[in-house]
């Protein structure tokens, strides 16, 4: 599923634009965006540490991802 309708990419932008979480650089992972309910969406590498509740899903995200994130959020 490619659709992004209704996200806002806060993370892995180009260098050129004030982010670029340097994992992938432009490429498509890892990221996290803001959806227009307001809340987070993170794409990431599946984690199987343990496996979660049904309709639940765990990713693995790299800590400068997610400063990236809340910087894109002004906090």
């Amino acid at each position: 599923m490619s659709e992004r309708a209704g996200l806002t990419r806060l993370t892995g932008k180009a260098e050129g634009d004030g982010g670029g979480n340097g994992e992938c650089g432009q490429s498509d992972c890892p990221n996290v965006y803001r959806t227009e309910k307001g809340t987070l969406v993170v794409q990431g590498d599946v984690f199987k540490g343990f496996t979660p509740p049904e309709g639940e899903g765990l990713v693995e995200i790299p800590e400068s991802v997610l400063r990236e994130a809340f910087y894109a959020l002004g906090r």
